[in-house]
């Protein structure tokens, strides 16, 4: 108990000291004030055993030992925080009895999946006991319901103006400890300036010591040591900590609150932390103040730029840079991107972090990357992981080991998608000897075809509309393109709309294969769910224009065309008795297709990245004299 006291008397006593020395001597002290700046003390005489004996008798419980230890050092507190002006002492403690009918609000309606701590919530407010004497409207609530291991009490603390569900703390003690932090961060933020003074102490230059170390530790590697000294002094308000906590939040894969404070409007890091402010703005808030919003605060010029790097992010020409062997390392990584090979970017810019050099002392690691359109999406967060882990700017320390490749061999893996996903189906070609930037010339939709700026599947879909140009027969694709392996380029299309492999199929394969060869593989899986559609596979070869061989399978018939290789031969993978919703065959002909030719799709760029898209030409041939077809179109109308 002797222990506990002391540690309790050595934090109110600090806490106390600190308080009385960022106070204005020179203003006029409220009358409250008056005796803890006479005396240096926030607290007031110890509750004797007796006393704290006769308050457990009169509220039917023996108090939470954290709470029971603070009376015996103070029989209440004043300045708990910077909104709780008087905190009870034994005479001040009283149920708090819901008179506002709170729990009607928090947590709301229970049902029987509620989660415990809701039902605990939703007592809570009638069996409380109730802390707060005088306060900015703030309820302080311990709750004798909510009892831990070691027999403390949650502590509650609600305020109107909060706009948010009631805060808990684990006991009093980590109460009272938040609340002087709380002291600590309004010292260090407003009340400072409006002073105009530097509220600076003991307790303040150990926190500042120890962000400049977790900067170094930072920069060596040990970013978990440095985020753990960051996050409390982010928590005690010292100025430099959120902006560098921030640069390992982001690269770890979190977004929400982080704002690089201090860093994102200084001229020396803005062309860094900057654009990934923008970014996530433009990714969450499309209508929203961009200023307003993600840059309070900044200046004309760097607002000015922050617009610009949102137009280039819209039209896709944003690029991210850095310095020397670096930057090298970043074009070529990002090049390797953007034909969706994302594993050898990531390994092209692992190889030269430790050749990175921050612009300025403040800045932890090259976490710009992440508002690169095609680079971003490479760092996932144990990427960013290792990133943080690896010793950059000449400073010491272990090279973490390389985190597992993202994207599976081969192509069996689009066998595992599930039935709802947009890859569920799909069609594609594999070109041999061409480069991808070459498929539109081969089999876009007209001469003029193009690459479009690379962008998601989703997105590129979203943008896509069909041309009055196109007759309403055709079967266009938009294609996504990359590479396929060694000597290989593919031209993918999720979830394709035409009829599969029907009486009229004419894959744009033929036309790429000439002076090469050409693979087109179409599989609609989840067709045998519904009547009269039965599952489709489809896989042909073709040389210099002419199909050499192929095979269709719908549902239990297979066609085959030319000496198919034996490693490809249908009846390997689709036996007769294959029930319609089994998806090994199509799995195994994808398998043996990769072997056979050493190729493989990207599965992550395909489905998290961006890759350049196209219109190809018809899948399907027009119909000939006889031959009728039926277009079905969709007009949205407001009623």
């Amino acid at each position: 108990m002797t222990d506990v006291s002391e540690d309790w008397r050595s934090l109110l006593a600090r806490w106390s000291q600190e308080w009385a020395d960022a106070q204005d001597r020179d203003a006029k002290a409220p009358p409250r004030d008056e005796e803890p700046l006479r005396t240096g003390w926030l607290g007031f005489p110890t509750a004797s055993e007796e006393r704290i004996g006769a308050l457990e008798e009169r509220l039917g419980h023996r108090l939470p030992p954290s709470y029971r230890t603070f009376l015996a050092v103070s029989d209440g507190w004043r300045h708990a925080g910077g909104f709780v002006w008087l905190l009870a002492g034994t005479g001040q403690v009283r149920p708090h009895e819901d008179a506002a009918g709170l729990s009607e609000y928090f947590p709301g309606e229970l049902d029987e999946d509620s989660a415990p701590q809701d039902v605990l919530l939703a007592g809570m407010w009638g069996r409380a006991l109730q802390l707060d004497v005088e306060s900015d409207a703030v309820h302080v609530l311990l709750d004798p319901g909510d009892v831990d291991e070691a027999g403390e009490w949650a502590v509650y603390t609600w305020a109107p103006w909060y706009g948010d569900m009631p805060r808990r703390y684990g006991s009093f003690r980590a109460f009272m400890e938040a609340m002087y932090r709380e002291f600590h961060r309004l010292q260090a933020g407003s009340r400072s300036k409006r002073a105009g003074r530097e509220f600076a102490n003991a307790t303040t230059r150990a926190l500042d010591a120890s962000v400049e170390a977790a900067r170094l530790d930072a920069l060596g590697g040990r970013y978990e040591r440095a985020a753990t000294a960051l996050a409390e002094a982010v928590a005690f308000g010292r100025p430099r900590a959120a902006g560098l906590h921030d640069q390992i939040r982001r690269l770890l894969g979190e977004t929400y609150m982080v704002s690089f404070r201090g860093l994102a409007d200084d001229p020396l890091y803005a062309p860094e932390i900057m654009p990934v402010l923008v970014a996530e703005h433009a990714r969450m808030r499309r209508g929203e103040d961009l200023a307003a919003h993600s840059l309070p605060g900044a200046s004309g010029a760097v607002r000015e730029a922050a617009d610009q790097v949102l137009e280039q992010l819209r039209d896709g020409s944003f690029r991210y840079t850095a310095e020397g062997a670096f930057d090298r390392a970043v074009e070529e990584a990002r090049e390797q991107a953007r034909w969706g090979d994302a594993d050898t970017a990531w390994h092209t810019l692992r190889a030269a972090l430790p050749e990175w050099c921050p612009r300025s002392p403040d800045h932890l690691a090259p976490v710009g990357l992440c508002a690169d359109p095609l680079l971003g999406p490479v760092i996932t967060p144990e990427r960013g992981r290792e990133l943080l882990a690896t010793p950059r700017a000449g400073r010491p320390g272990e090279v973490p080991p390389p985190t597992a490749d993202l994207d599976p061999p081969g192509l069996a893996w689009l066998a595992d998608i599930a039935l709802g996903n947009i890859l569920s189906s799909y069609r594609f070609l594999l070109v041999e000897g061409v480069e991808p930037a070459g498929l539109p010339s081969l089999i876009g939709v007209d001469e003029s075809t193009v690459l479009n700026d690379p962008a998601t599947l989703w997105d590129a879909r979203s943008r896509f509309h069909r041309s009055d140009d196109v007759p309403p027969w055709a079967d266009v694709a938009l294609t996504a393109v990359g590479r396929a392996g060694p000597g290989w380029s593919f031209a993918f299309e999720a979830a394709p709309g035409g009829n599969a492999v029907g009486p009229r199929f004419l894959s744009p394969g033929l036309a790429a294969s000439r002076g090469t060869r050409a693979v087109t593989v179409w599989s609609e899986p989840f067709r045998g769910h519904r009547p009269g559609l039965p599952q489709v596979f489809h896989l042909s070869v073709a040389e210099n224009g002419e199909e050499r061989y192929g095979f269709t399978v719908r549902g239990t018939t297979t066609d085959s065309r030319g000496p198919v290789p034996d490693a490809l031969r249908p009846d390997r993978f689709f036996p007769p008795d294959t029930p319609a919703e089994d998806r090994r065959g199509e799995r195994l002909a994808l398998d043996a297709l990769a072997s056979e030719l050493g190729v493989a799709l990207p599965r992550f760029a395909l489905t998290h990245s961006r890759l350049h898209t196209f219109r190809t030409r018809p899948w399907n041939r027009a119909p000939g004299p006889g031959e009728a077809y039926m277009t079905v179109g969709f007009v949205s109308r407001r009623p």
